[in-house]
């Protein structure tokens, strides 16, 4: 919300600096975001008339203009401007003016002629962004001879205010005027709307077939309107200094109302209105082009301001082309309506758009405020394009507008919650000056809140409202008292800052991504899937809950790929969502993406790519921070995202924790992705479940070591075959180590060798041979018999 500071002081004016005005706004919980001056600095420029205008003899897009500055003599100046031309009041830079950019204006001569000053544009005066096309014309009533920057007020700023959502009621002059007012316990004094006198009895019938979602509509006819008149400089400047570009008067003044009031107005050309207004939900597949020129397929939820041939606007959001106001309009039917928050709620994010209209009807308009917008709005037009209005029509369902909210606040609430006991007289004036009605008793106060105030529901919201008058800074600030002990160390869980630090020191990256994806992404990588889908997504590509990590990496590696980032290492934790609502179940996840070579890039560097093997080390780390390895159990499986050949389903105690594998190829070619890529998700509270550390005294015994190669089917996961010798080594084993596995000469076909290093030790004596070579028997044995395995020679 930007407003200039002239125009709020219009209303009330504090004693009180610009930038002292801005901090108090902000501590009353309305935040300032910026204070900026409405134009850049300059002097020396006055307003002064064109008397003279005569082609340049030697140049034929210059023209030898005479100018009356208001000094009595008449003042000659060359002018490249096409639309210059005798009678003009203009901006004149005198000689010895200084322009924004320090540029100082000298007497010259351009092309043999004299030129003692400048006729300035809007550009160079520092008020248009942009280059103009040509001078700046004033009102015919502009002084001649008075300085320009004090005529149009340009020492002003414009105060740009960040609102929370609750606050819609501040999202107007009047809004911010009636807090600025109570915050100095000052009257407002906005301009007197006086109800418009109809001078025809033509009206424009109004049905509304769905009073919930718009319980009042308010048209007026205006007739013979001449919409080539031009807006007042005063009310381009206002608009201008609050962010809104002028357009035509009949726009304008609809926003000029708006950002006076905060109700948004519509204007239709009554020409190409038939049969009546209709304000009705729209029919599934209606197409409307809107004022922007997009074409939108309207959905079966979308209110829609409609006429007996079809929609004519999006209601509350943004009108059609084809019944707006243009060049040819001659009787206009003004709209101004209360539409509920819930029914204009996510309609404009729907259809990709953010108005100024939609702003405010999400966050609640007045409902009582649309009457009085209209009456402003007609008395505007009548001033600027003339016209002859006709009775207002009228359509409310009583039923269906918000009815009065009765709070109750008790004072001992009240003091417990500030922490002061404030005088029940001070309360009961805030809340007063607040425009509320007010009833005190002994116990507290029955307080009724204003129609505008739609966030007052509470008694916490009435809290809030006495605080922030009060004044923040003037209640008491105390320190905590709390018995602060310590929290006990859960030695059998890992932190998960120390699974982050893990990641960290092996190379990752951690990414924080939405926690709702794109649905495509999500079908291409998990089809099965279902989560919950956003009623109202921040974007069309972020409208379902994340039933994995996976869908959040994978868009993280396309944004880094695209940026020339090819060696990729990203982490990440959060929750997953499944199931649908009534059964949703949230499950913290860490997940983990690599791509590219194996090490960073450098000279001592191989060019190895990274594979399934590295991830899995990766991940083994994490697994051996819980000190249970042996709990954890990778598997060959499939998954949709994963390729079938390099897939494993991740076990922890039995149960499936995770899964770790390369992107499926087919996936790969769907996503656009050229290169390959691995992942991981595994859940936390299996990750950080783990044993509690117990001390093993170090053996002074010598270790016995035996190195077995067994021939395997290749197909038998090594898995198996580590099982089957833990179970038969007995209790002795510290270390089984796999060193090799070999395919080729010397190995029938069909066939693997799997060599193992197991090493024993006693925490008592020395191991003897007999021993060992007893449990080697059992261990070849054991194998032979459940898997087939032959101790190789």
């Amino acid at each position: 919300m930007k407003f200039s500071e002239q125009w709020l002081r219009e209303w009330v004016s504090p004693q009180l600096a610009t930038q002292a005005l801005a901090d108090q706004i902000t501590m009353a919980g309305l935040e300032v975001d910026a204070v900026e001056p409405v134009a850049a600095l300059f002097s020396g420029v006055v307003v002064a008339e064109v008397v003279e205008k005569v082609q340049h003899p030697d140049a034929d897009k210059l023209s030898v203009c005479q100018v009356r500055d208001g000094d009595g003599e008449l003042v000659q100046v060359v002018c490249g401007a096409p639309n210059v031309a005798v009678g003009q009041k203009v901006p004149f830079a005198r000689v010895g003016a200084v322009l924004p950019g320090d540029f100082k204006i000298k007497k010259a001569k351009l092309r043999g002629q004299a030129s003692q000053g400048m006729i300035c544009s809007a550009s160079e005066l520092g008020l248009e962004e942009e280059t103009s096309p040509g001078i700046l014309e004033l009102p015919a009533g502009a002084p001649v001879g008075e300085d320009f920057r004090a005529w149009l007020g340009l020492d002003d700023h414009t105060i740009e205010v960040d609102l929370t959502p609750n606050r819609g009621d501040c999202l107007s002059l009047k809004g911010m005027a009636r807090e600025v007012g109570v915050l100095n316990r000052l009257p407002v004094q906005g301009p007197s709307v006086a109800v418009v006198s109809a001078t025809h009895d033509e009206t424009f019938p109004v049905r509304v077939e769905d009073p919930e979602r718009c319980p009042r509509y308010i048209g007026r006819l205006i007739k013979g309107v001449d919409v080539s008149a031009e807006t007042p400089l005063w009310m381009v400047e206002r608009l201008r200094r609050s962010g809104i570009r002028a357009i035509d008067p009949v726009v304008d003044v609809t926003n000029y109302v708006m950002l006076e009031l905060g109700q948004p107005l519509h204007a239709f050309d009554r020409a190409n209105l038939q049969g009546a207004v209709i304000v009705r939900l729209a029919r599934e597949g209606e197409r409307l082009v809107l004022l922007d020129g997009q074409e939108v397929t309207l959905a079966a939820d979308t209110l829609v301001i409609a006429d007996e041939r079809g929609p004519l606007a999006i209601a509350g959001v943004m009108g059609g082309e084809h019944s707006g106001v243009n060049a040819g309009t001659r009787d206009i039917f003004l709209e101004s309506a209360f539409f509920a928050p819930l029914a204009v709620a996510g309609q404009a994010r729907n259809y990709g758009l953010h108005t100024d209209a939609s702003h405010r009807f999400e966050r609640g308009v007045d409902p009582a405020l649309a009457r009085e917008a209209a009456e402003r709005a007609t008395a505007l037009l009548l001033e600027i394009v003339g016209g002859e209005p006709g009775p207002l029509v009228v359509v409310a369902s009583q039923a269906h507008l918000p009815g009065e909210r009765e709070v109750r606040l008790r004072a001992a609430r009240l003091e417990q919650a500030l922490d002061k006991a404030l005088p029940g007289d001070e309360v009961t004036e805030i809340l007063e000056r607040l425009g509320m009605a007010v009833s005190l008793d002994a116990e507290g106060w029955t307080v009724r809140a204003p129609s505008w105030r739609f966030d007052i529901a509470i008694e916490e919201d009435l809290i809030e409202e006495v605080a922030r008058i009060h004044g923040y800074n003037r209640l008491p600030v105390r320190r905590p008292k709390a018995r602060l002990a310590l929290r006990p160390d859960h030695e059998a869980r890992t932190p998960l800052a120390r699974l982050r630090r893990q990641m960290v020191a092996r190379g990752y990256q951690e990414a924080v991504t939405y926690s709702f994806v794109a649905p495509e992404l999500q079908k291409a990588l998990l089809p099965e899937a279902v989560s919950p889908v956003l009623a109202n997504p921040i974007s069309a590509d972020l409208s379902v809950m994340r039933a994995s990590l996976f869908p959040g990496l994978v868009r993280a590696l396309t944004h880094n790929l695209n940026r020339q980032q090819t060696r990729v290492r990203l982490f990440e934790t959060g929750l997953v969502f499944r199931g649908e609502l009534d059964e949703l179940q949230q499950l913290p996840m860490l997940g983990a993406l690599v791509c590219g070579s194996r090490e960073p890039e450098g000279w001592a560097a191989g060019r190895d790519r990274v594979d399934f093997f590295d991830l899995k080390g990766d991940l083994e780390s994490l697994l051996a921070m819980g000190g249970e390895p042996e709990a954890w159990r990778f598997e060959p499986a499939e998954h949709p995202a994963l390729h079938p050949g390099q897939c494993a389903r991740i076990l922890h105690r039995g149960e499936e924790a995770g899964w770790i594998g390369a992107l499926h190829p087919a996936v790969r070619a769907e996503l656009g992705l050229k290169v390959e890529a691995l992942l991981f998700e595994v859940r936390l509270d299996a990750l950080t479940h783990g044993r509690v550390p117990s001390f093993m005294p170090l053996s002074r015994f010598p270790e016995v070591r035996r190195d077995l190669a067994f021939l395997v089917d290749e197909t038998l996961p090594v898995q198996a075959l580590l099982d089957t010798l833990r179970g038969q080594a007995g209790e002795w084993l510290t270390e089984c180590r796999l060193f090799d596995v070999y395919q080729g000469q010397g190995v029938p076909e069909g066939r693997k060798s799997v060599a193992l290093g197991l090493t024993w030790q006693h925490p008592s004596r020395t191991l003897n041979d007999e021993e060992i070579n007893e449990l080697v028997d059992a261990i070849v044995t054991e194998s032979r018999q459940h898997l087939g395995a032959e101790l190789r020679g």
